[in-house]
């Protein structure tokens, strides 16, 4: 591939700004070891004069939630004329919201757990369904706002309205049952599915802080499950992928419930914008399969083009 001027997005100004400028960052380096021309752009409100000053080749989209994820920034780009890897438009709005993606894949045959929507407001009053469940907002991501509701929580029960927690934040939750077990999550790159990895957080679950600060988190890769739950969930992750149109590299995570064998596989969600920091696990992925973290950006660009 020819030497490119390409733009890299990253930062804005949601929940997951920190984590995009260490994406951008990383990916901006790669890129610039690769022998091509870099402009990094922090993402602010005069976003499409910034790029139309710059006129790159393409657009690397290194930002993690809403706007950047979500199909704002999709469509302003779609507008312009501008290409930009990762997943589209359509593709976006879909799948940054939980259920919307429930609508999208269950009918596919891709197992998820139930839930409903549910308003914060009415948590004070009573659970939505039995303890243990998850809430968490309908368009985050980086498990932003989880919280998980057990029957001996600090929560209260009602949930206390002075308790923090999403309700606190968002009007309106997603609430899904509880699944036990293990949490697996699947990279695709193209049209290929790379590998399956356990996460085991040394403490509490896979939140927010597990997933970025070092040494919360154990990544097992490839995880230790049996054969037909490894292509099970590689399987479920393609299909993810290619239903929802992803483009680029898409991330599917997976609870597993051991006790229930393959039964117990059900699909959470999938990030159109995994990460791509030091500790993200698209590029361990990648790096199990061979391919250098250079190489990786390199063929997400390649994608866009």
């Amino acid at each position: 591939m020819s030497k490119l001027h390409v733009a890299v997005l990253m930062g804005g100004w949601s929940a997951e700004r920190e984590v995009s400028l260490m994406s951008g960052e990383g990916v901006a380096q790669a890129l610039e070891s690769l022998g091509h021309r870099v402009t990094r752009i922090d993402m602010d409100r005069n976003l499409a004069t910034v790029i139309e000053g710059v006129k790159p080749d393409v657009v690397f989209n290194a930002l993690h939630g809403t706007p950047g994820e979500d199909g704002t920034v999709q469509g302003m780009l779609d507008l312009m004329g501008v290409k930009y890897t990762h997943s589209g438009l359509v593709t976006s709005v879909i799948a940054i919201d939980k259920e919307l993606t429930k609508q999208a894949l269950v009918p596919h045959g891709i197992r998820m757990p139930a839930g409903e929507i549910v308003e914060s407001e009415t948590l004070y009053r009573g659970d939505p369904m039995a303890r243990p469940y998850v809430l968490k907002p309908v368009n985050e991501g980086s498990s932003v706002g989880v919280a998980i509701v057990t029957a001996d929580g600090n929560y209260g029960n009602p949930i206390g309205r002075d308790v923090e927690g999403p309700w606190q934040k968002f009007e309106r939750l997603l609430a899904e049952p509880f699944i036990r077990g293990r949490e697996l999550t699947v990279a695709v790159l193209g049209d290929e599915a790379l590998a399956v990895t356990e996460l085991q957080p040394k403490s509490g679950f896979y939140d927010f802080d597990a997933k970025y600060t070092e040494g919360m988190t154990e990544h097992v890769c490839p995880a230790n499950v049996p054969d037909d739950v490894r292509d099970a969930a590689m399987e479920m992750a393609l299909k993810a992928h290619e239903v929802l149109g992803c483009k680029g590299t898409s991330r599917s995570d997976f609870r597993w419930d051991d006790e229930q064998g393959v039964e117990g596989l059900c699909l959470l969600e999938v990030n159109t914008q995994p990460g791509m920091t030091p500790l993200s696990l698209v590029p361990e992925q990648a790096k199990y399969r061979g391919m250098t973290y250079a190489q990786l950006v390199q063929r997400i660009v390649e994608e866009a083009l």
